[in-house]
């Protein structure tokens, strides 16, 4: 196997080692084997095109051509032209699957199923990065910035598994990029010829001296084994250090993404878990997460929170870095809780499951004690619990004590103002901000005479009112314009009505955050509460001074509204309160908080025997948009397609354009002087194609004969191109030139000799990449400097002319 052919193999071999990090996201992997199976027919499509050979960037595009008919014979066999070559049909198919497949990414959590989209994301993922590493590495013969397309597959997918890719498969990953390495360093020592190593331990003096010369099977020079010694230290290094370093974390290969350290302080780091949010709710099968049993009377206000995102920056809502501390005996009061407001202290037993495993820990809010083992840390502002260095929720059994505040509506209403603190951090909102969302707060709460009216219409806009659906397939994002789109289009799920009305009450001088986690489940026949995928919520939580954190609910058909958000008599008229509601029932709930029974227009007020269902007014105006696929998107996919497919022809394309041109001012109904010179340059351009370099400074017979010599031309085209030599020195020197018929037969009679004597090689390179070709080049370059010369202005236009002869070849002589 030759020196790159080796080379070919180990890029392909690596490219499939850092795949393997994909392994964990999707389930089956059947996927990876289709993967390398066209991968190889990829790189062997570019061993084909070095052997014949073929310049580096046709190399590229014959790969990426056979790329395309791969993908198209996988995925869009029924849509192709004759079941190979893709058409608009097929690439409309294409266009459909990726859509189909980013939609799918965001809607299942990890391991997925390997749905079509989602296998071909994952097969042309492969193929993207096995054919730069096959550029970088093989074509262009550097393996070294090989690494940063094989970095970029493995980080994508270490990213996204959850606890990371595992140090199985980074060792995976980096043994294929060191494999290519050493690779590459073999190839080049095998270009040295002989070479020796150092004098060592039973070498021997230079009369008998050890080496080895190129293709042999002496033992590895020294170059070679130092190459070895140091990737295998940098390899253990990577491994090593990680592990024995607790401060760093988990590391490349750790699972814990809490930043948190030994000892009694640490931070943790923002986190955003808006996607796994999703994914949750679009969960085919309603897994268990955790099941509970609890003293409370009534479960309906039973959230279990997990963690509180209290930082807005435009981009996204996410939890500020915080401190952190162990976990205290008891924690501390909740902030802004009087002694004037009723609570009641229960104590919930929560299992989760074998499966569930994240960082944070759900809990009833506000606890007050946490009975736990493993190596959990607290964050007071939050009143959170978080794991350390790879601690998580699998299969735990732990106990909380906590309290349900029960505030009423007036309690609420007469709050006084908040901290100026807590308030300037609660109410700050981006100057990115668009300016419909607080005009949109305003024209909502318009009247309310307190902050917590304004809450209240708030809430019941979002809920009840305001025309909105509830819908978990709308695309989440969490910024500035995502708020304002939501607002438009009045369809989504809870992430989009927390994360409007937490900044929609920030405009309105209320402090408000958003709080991730689960609603309180169902109740099982044996006294438990089971909560599920499905129960995965976010709501938004606004703070009243003396009651403090406070819990809204503004998704429609989810969770259930708090009892403070409705007045406290019928009689009471406060602006944007809702109408009076069925009287909540002390009973346990018997099922899921939000009930179909209901249907797609109500929401559930309470359950039990006291419950009943809101009728939510129609929504007005039309429907959204639909978000099917773009007919501008199949165009763009289609567009780029045919480039690709146009770029390794453009050489020949412009070829046979330019001959066609020649030769036809140099036919009987062209001008005499100028159709002598254009098929004597077709001449010159016709033997450059085939490997003899234009030499201007010879006259055009002794440029004929050079031609002649070189080419090996049989008598006849020699003939005919020494007939185009003396037609040009008549148009150049003579003083009445005489009229030459039959130039276009000429030139067709030399290209013909020249074919006839080149080996196919030289005749398949002068058809798809003729070396000609860079006369395009030298005029685009010709007219760049023109343009900056008159531009700047401080030059003449001769020295454009010197400019562009310099990038001509150099004047050579055979």
């Amino acid at each position: 196997m030759s020196g790159r052919a080796r080379l070919a193999l180990c890029a392909a071999v690596a490219t499939l080692c850092a795949a393997g990090a994909l392994l964990p996201l999707v389930d089956p992997i059947t996927w990876m084997f289709e993967a390398a199976i066209l991968l190889a027919l990829m790189s062997g499509v570019g061993a084909a095109a070095r052997r014949v050979p073929l310049a580096g960037p046709l190399t590229i595009g014959a790969q990426a051509l056979a790329a395309v008919l791969l993908l198209t014979l996988l995925f869009a066999r029924n849509e192709a032209i004759l079941g190979l070559l893709p058409g608009p049909d097929a690439f409309a198919e294409f266009g459909r699957l990726l859509q189909d497949g980013v939609r799918d990414v965001g809607r299942y959590a990890i391991p997925a199923p390997v749905t079509p989209g989602i296998r071909l994301l994952l097969v042309l993922g492969v193929l993207v990065i096995g054919l730069a590493v096959d550029a970088l590495a093989v074509t262009y013969r550097s393996a070294a910035p090989a690494g940063l397309p094989l970095l970029a597959l493995y980080s994508v997918a270490a990213g996204l598994s959850q606890g990371g890719a595992g140090w199985l498969l980074f060792l995976m990953a980096a043994a294929g990029y060191l494999l290519l390495l050493l690779a590459e360093g073999r190839d080049r020592l095998s270009q040295w010829g002989r070479v020796f190593g150092g004098p060592s331990a039973g070498a021997q003096r230079p009369g008998g001296g050890r080496g080895f010369a190129a293709g042999t099977d002496a033992p590895a020079s020294a170059p070679v084994r130092t190459g070895r010694r140091i990737g295998a230290m940098a390899l253990g290094l990577a491994v090593v250090v990680p592990a024995v370093l607790p401060s760093l974390g988990g590391g490349l290969l750790g699972t814990s993404g809490n930043g948190t350290g030994p000892g009694g302080g640490g931070t943790i780091s923002a986190v955003n878990p808006l996607v796994s949010l999703q994914d949750s709710l679009n969960q085919p099968e309603d897994k268990e997460v955790l099941n509970y049993r609890t003293t409370a009377s009534d479960t309906r206000d039973l959230y279990l929170r997990i963690v509180a995102l209290d930082q807005f920056d435009g981009t996204t809502w996410k939890p500020s870095e915080r401190t952190v501390t162990d976990v205290p005996e008891r924690l501390p009061r909740p902030p802004g809780l009087s002694s004037a407001v009723g609570f009641n202290r229960i104590n919930t037993s929560i299992s989760t499951a074998e499966w569930y495993a994240q960082n944070w820990l759900p809990l009833p809010y506000p606890a007050s004690k946490v009975d736990i083992s493993g190596r959990w840390r607290f964050e007071p502002r939050g009143r959170t619990l978080v794991g350390d260095r790879g601690q998580n929720t699998h299969g735990l059994q732990y106990q909380v004590e906590s309290l349900q505040v029960r505030p009423t509506s007036g309690q609420l209403a007469a709050a006084p103002a908040p901290p100026a603190d807590l308030l300037r951090e609660y109410t700050k909102v981006p100057d990115s901000l668009p300016s419909v969302v607080r005009n949109t707060a305003r024209r909502v709460t318009r009247g309310a005479p307190t902050t917590y009216a304004k809450a209240v219409k708030l809430q019941d806009w979002f809920a009840l009112n305001g025309g909105f659906s509830y819908n978990t397939d709308v695309r989440a994002g969490s910024g500035s314009e995502a708020i304002a789109r939501f607002l438009r289009q009045k369809e989504g799920f809870c992430v989009h009505f927390s994360f409007s009305m937490a900044a929609m009450a920030r405009t309105l001088g209320i402090p408000a955050r958003v709080a991730v986690g689960f609603t309180p489940g169902t109740r099982q026949p044996d006294g438990t509460t089971s909560v599920g995928l499905k129960d995965a919520h976010a709501w938004p939580e606004l703070y009243f001074q003396g009651i403090g954190w406070t819990r809204f609910e503004p998704t429609p058909s989810r969770g259930s509204i708090p009892d403070y958000a409705y007045p406290d008599t019928p009689g009471t008229t406060d602006p944007g309160s809702p109408d009076p509601a069925p009287s909540r029932s002390a009973a346990p709930s018997e099922g899921p908080s939000a009930d179909p029974s209901c249907g797609p227009g109500g929401q559930r007020s309470g359950s039990g025997s006291g419950s009943g269902c809101l009728t939510l007014p129609a929504q007005n105006g039309t429907r959204p948009p639909d978000n099917g696929s773009s007919p501008w998107a199949a165009t763009g996919i289609a567009l780029t397609a045919l480039l690709v497919l146009l770029l390794p022809v453009a050489p020949l394309l412009w070829r046979l354009r330019t001959r066609s041109g020649r030769l036809a001012e140099a036919g009987p109904d062209g001008d005499f002087a100028a159709g002598t010179l254009a098929a004597w340059r077709e001449v010159q351009d016709t033997a450059w194609d085939f490997g003899i370099l234009p030499d201007e400074s010879l006259t055009p017979r002794k440029a004929a004969a050079r031609i002649i010599r070189l080419g090996e031309l049989p008598p006849e085209p020699a003939a005919a191109a020494q007939r185009v030599a003396a037609a040009v020195e008549q148009v150049l020197y003579a003083p009445q030139p005489q009229p030459v018929s039959g130039l276009s037969a000429e030139v067709q009679q030399v290209r013909a000799g020249l074919r006839s004597g080149a080996t196919r090689g030289l005749r398949l390179r002068a058809q798809l990449a003729p070396r000609s070709v860079a006369r395009l080049r030298w005029a685009w370059s010709a007219r760049w400097t023109a343009w900056l010369l008159r531009w700047r202005g401080s030059r003449p236009v001769a020295s454009v002319r010197r400019a562009a002869a310099a990038l001509r070849p150099g004047r050579q002589r055979a």
